[in-house]
């Protein structure tokens, strides 16, 4: 008799992790794999927000704290979202968790019945669709195939809405596309949502520092102000700062959605680790030029994947408008065979092909609700990538 719940049981892990660990066991056999499955920067956190961190903890900030975070964190992110997004919000209309993702958890937690529908557009993060389902409600998958650049249309969400619709998740700029809105895209697709008062939507900022070829970040929420007592903005230090080991993240929303969230946290996690929310502060409130020379590094990594994918027949890779990824095309690979004979029936297969033979884990578009796609990271350094579509190349050769 198995005591696993039946909500658990239509849950899959992490794709990415997945492939991460993938990479790990032949790792263990003495195996040599670029791992490229993980979406983390490899640059260190910024020296400040260390000793910001160790200042607080000589301090004496080791206790517990309220339960949406220290007063200092939630103004210094009702600062940050006024200095950058132009969003008016204050320090109450703010929640701090751990991770953007148990932001996004907790607000399905707060707002989920059983059965309420929540609008995905594909390629979308992996963990959306999983903690849906966890929490009682029903994905709706929206695909957005690359010919309207991987993007949600008002056509696209208006077909999808129904009267069970809870939520639409955006995700600017895109895991795994790295699509990005204008702010022209975001008010038309705030004139189809006026028309539907019953949902709310969760736009998920993570990647707003990490666009290309001079694009301008425009937050959902300063688009289509007047969607605003239904809107979450979330967002976290981990992409921006390097900081993703801290699990930092944070919303702006309407105050009875904010409150029910503290509820959640107050009764799961308690709060953030304190020395984190420090470290948080002196992230947001000081010198930025970090967050300006990752930038610069994640493009040249871009544009080197970009170069390198399309000398590949078979494969193809619009360039991403932001993030750190390449969201790469292989159409034309499925149903040809490998070397060993074994037929490339989806994506999963390619992505397996890449992992054994040319030893670079990546992860299968079916993960990310649209096909035939794998994604690689491309949040590692310039040599790295560089061998890795060498072998992804190689590999991609010895298909019949």
């Amino acid at each position: 008799m198995s005591y696993i719940s039946s909500r658990l049981a239509a849950v899959k892990p992490s794709a990415s992790m997945a492939a991460s660990q993938a990479a790990k066991a032949l790792r263990a056999k003495g195996v040599e794999v670029i791992d490229l499955g993980l979406g983390e920067p490899d640059f260190p956190t910024p020296d400040h927000i260390i000793e910001a961190a160790y200042a607080a903890a000589k301090a004496g900030q080791t206790l517990y704290t309220g339960a949406t975070g220290t007063p200092e964190v939630r103004e210094a992110v009702a600062s940050k979202f006024r200095r950058e997004n132009g969003l008016d919000y204050t320090a109450d209309d703010i929640v701090v968790a751990n991770g953007a993702k148990q932001i996004i958890f907790n607000a399905l937690m707060a707002t989920l019945e059983t059965g309420d529908e929540v609008i995905l557009p594909a390629p979308y993060f992996v963990s959306y669709p999983e903690m849906v389902k966890l929490l009682g409600g029903t994905p709706v998958i929206v695909e957005c195939p690359e010919q309207t650049g991987f993007r949600l249309t008002p056509e696209l969400l208006e077909r999808a809405i129904t009267p069970k619709t809870k939520w639409l998740f955006l995700n600017m700029p895109g895991n795994p596309s790295g699509a990005v809105y204008s702010e022209r895209d975001l008010k038309a697709l705030g004139a189809v949502l006026a028309r539907h008062p019953q949902v709310l939507v969760l736009s998920d900022e993570i990647y707003e520092h990490i666009l290309f070829d001079g694009r301008e970040f425009v937050s959902f929420g300063k688009a289509c102000p007047e969607l605003k007592d239904r809107s979450l903005i979330v967002n976290g230090v981990s992409k921006s700062y390097a900081m993703t080991g801290w699990r930092v993240g944070y919303a702006a929303g309407p105050a009875p959605l904010v409150k029910a969230m503290a509820t959640i946290q107050s009764q799961s996690v308690t709060s953030v680790c304190s020395i984190a929310q420090a470290a948080t502060v002196a992230a947001l409130n000081g010198q930025q030029e970090a967050v300006a020379q990752f930038r610069q590094a994640f493009e040249a990594r871009r544009n080197l994947v970009v170069d390198g994918i399309r000398k590949i027949n078979g494969l193809t890779l619009s360039p991403p408008e932001g993030a750190f990824y390449a969201y790469i095309g292989c159409a034309s690979l499925i149903g040809r065979k490998t070397p060993g004979g074994a037929v490339l029936e989806d994506d999963a297969a390619v992505a397996n092909y890449l992992l054994n033979e040319g030893r670079v884990a990546s992860v299968p578009g079916v993960a990310y609700g649209l096909s035939p796609y794998f994604r690689i990271s491309t949040a590692t350094g310039e040599e790295v990538l560089t061998e890795a579509i060498t072998r992804i190349g190689a590999a991609v050769a010895h298909v019949e």
